[in-house]
């Protein structure tokens, strides 16, 4: 993964994973539950095709009873619906400086959905897992090159996440089958962990003994400052909070126009380390900030909707802000922390709003 300098621009490789990508209207954080059409979407290599009839996960590894599961048989044991909002680690990387060279998202990488499957951890303790195993390794179906590697996409979680965390094999969302590009048949659902943990068209489930070495693990997906470092993992979503622009667009800015008067910000806020407990909005550039309005979540890992009044009283410009802590004492940066991948960027949203003259 490369750099590009804010003079160079997008490239015709940026402008391709673009195309191929998706992000969540911004608009769309007025529903709890973001439409499936509007979920965020990134797709690391091609979208498999799988024979659900012949399809069978695999359960092996450290396994006292290693097994292969139809997608019926999985779908007798316990079902849940799980609220999650999942965001991409690269979200808000196009606003750094140097821009790393990937999908330029700016913040607009992440949705909440209602996922349905089965929970991970009981699966996992029925096949027996041995006392000496320290990971879970989970394969996809999709397959490609990064970094020179020709590999299926694999990505590992600790012990400890799999058989005490709250992840599922979601086969649906809601009481809809996964969408082809959202991991059909089954796919895997991490609740606070950003969206590379979150493993897509699984085919096997392997129970390790020793850390997993694979490039999504130990060269992708890491924190550092030059290719040398062996960096820190991606883990645990960074607390954000995004506002819904308001008042209408100019098409090719995005520069928002409102008229004078009182306006209802609003917005979502979420943090994989804890509960949302205060989002902040600034209608000064960041000069003054006030406390928003907190509102309900729709499960304890899914976004939390917040909200504040602001009277435009004045015609000009304008650059609106928010921001949030989370429980754990996580909070957003004004400026990002730059790093090679640009993961982790959630610095605070800012809105260019044009009060116009009544």
């Amino acid at each position: 993964m490369g750099i590009v300098s804010s003079a160079e621009g997008i490239s015709t490789n940026e402008l391709q994973l673009a195309l191929r990508n998706s992000g969540m209207p911004l608009e769309a954080l007025r529903w709890p539950l973001t439409p499936l059409g509007l979920h965020y979407l990134l797709i690391h290599y091609d979208v498999p095709t799988v024979d659900v009839d012949a399809w069978r996960l695999e359960l092996a590894g450290r396994l006292a009873r290693p097994a292969l599961l139809s997608l019926e048989e999985l779908k007798e044991r316990e079902t849940v619906t799980v609220a999650v909002t999942m965001e991409c680690a690269g979200n808000g990387r196009a606003g750094m400086t140097p821009r790393p060279l990937s999908q330029p998202w700016i913040g607009e990488a992440v949705g909440t959905a209602a996922w349905t499957g089965t929970p991970l951890a009981p699966l996992l303790r029925e096949a027996g897992v041995s006392g000496n195993a320290v990971e879970v390794l989970f394969a996809g179906f999709d397959c490609g090159i990064e970094g020179g590697v020709t590999q299926t996409y694999e990505r590992s979680l600790p012990m400890s996440e799999a058989l005490s965390g709250d992840a599922i094999l979601a086969w649906g969302i809601g009481n809809v089958a996964l969408p082809p590009q959202h991991g059909f048949p089954l796919r895997l659902v991490v609740p606070g962990w950003y969206g590379m943990a979150n493993v897509k068209w699984l085919q096997r489930i392997t129970v390790l003994d020793a850390p997993f070495h694979g490039y999504q693990q130990v060269q992708g997906y890491r924190i550092r400052k030059n290719a040398d470092e062996p960096g820190e993992p991606v883990t645990r979503i960074l607390p954000r909070a995004l506002m819904v622009p308001p008042g209408i667009p100019d098409f090719m800015t995005r520069r928002r126009f409102v008229a004078p008067g009182r306006h209802r910000l609003e917005g979502r806020a979420w943090s994989g380390w804890g509960e949302v407990s205060r989002v902040q909005v600034s209608v000064t550039g960041g000069a003054r900030w006030d406390d928003a309005e907190l509102g309900d979540a729709v499960g304890r890992h899914a976004w939390r909707g917040w909200s504040y009044s602001w009277v435009a009283a004045e015609p000009g410009d304008y650059q609106l802000a928010c921001r949030a802590w989370d429980n754990a004492g996580n909070f957003q940066p004004l400026e990002p922390e730059w790093n090679l991948g640009g993961y982790g960027n959630n610095a605070v949203q800012r809105i260019a709003v044009t009060v116009t003259p009544s």
